[in-house]
């Protein structure tokens, strides 16, 4: 097996179990002690997880910086998958719907394919149009652009121009983190501005964020709380937040 192999399955029962012990990962891949601790090395340089006598926990996202996309795609993917099913519910066949770059969309994406035949999809996310490009009854819109290779989004003038063109039904709009104080904020300077156009063009938006997201604050603001029609999460939510937003008149849907 490579590294490469070993590093996702090591981060993928992270995710599930939080920690684990170095005399496992021996065990389960049938290599040295020398090999794992190498493998965690490399991993805790990377940001994934912090080493501890005898083996490693998971290290929390630090949503104020820009979290590498192979983490966002490793860590709490059954809160996004779970959130993803509900927020297709507002979507009808035939409806445009814009995508933003991120791996909550993605999940988005894959719901969408599962329920519907027919919709049209506005997005700056190469690994969204990759996820619906089979569908033929879908009609995919990928903005132009600069390819910004870390993220595999499109940015810059020719991504805004072109999203400025279009008035989707419903933009499903991704984030880093929310607080009612300081709205909804992410990184990336060139999706922000392409967001923010798909934002203003669209007839709806619905915010998405799984339950870790809220509480935190990201590098730039995008918008007011208020200023989206209601937000989806998971059903991890801490309760006192869902009941703090209602009191300000903003709506959390979690079931």
């Amino acid at each position: 097996m490579f590294a490469e192999q070993r590093h996702q399955i090591i981060i993928q029962k992270l995710n599930q179990d939080k920690s684990i012990r170095a005399s496992e990962l021996m065990e389960h891949f049938g290599v040295s002690f020398e090999t794992i601790r190498r493998d965690l090395e490399y991993l805790e340089s990377e940001g994934y997880l912090r080493r501890v006598h005898g083996g490693a926990i998971l290290k929390e996202p630090d949503y104020s910086r820009e979290i590498p996309l192979p983490i966002r795609e490793s860590i709490y993917m059954e809160e996004k998958a779970e959130l993803s099913q509900i927020a297709v519910r507002y979507v009808t066949e035939g409806m445009s719907i814009a995508l933003d770059p991120s791996t909550t969309n993605t999940q988005i994406a894959k719901a969408l394919k599962a329920k519907f035949d027919r919709l049209t999809v506005i997005t700056n996310s190469l690994p969204i149009v990759n996820e619906l490009i089979s569908m033929p009854g879908y009609t995919v819109i990928m903005t132009g652009g600069v390819i910004r290779h870390e993220e595999q989004s499109i940015i810059g003038d020719l991504a805004e121009e072109f999203s400025s063109r279009f008035h989707a039904d419903l933009f499903f709009m991704s984030m880093s983190g929310v607080t009612l104080e300081a709205g909804i904020t992410d990184y990336g300077v060139g999706e922000i501005q392409v967001k923010k156009i798909m934002l203003a063009n669209a007839k709806r938006c619905i915010a998405l964020a799984d339950s870790s997201k809220f509480g935190q604050n990201s590098f730039i603001k995008v918008c007011g709380v208020a200023e989206v029609e209601r937000f989806v999460t998971d059903s991890k939510i801490n309760r006192d937040i869902v009941e703090q937003f209602r009191k300000n008149g903003i709506e959390i849907v979690y079931k």
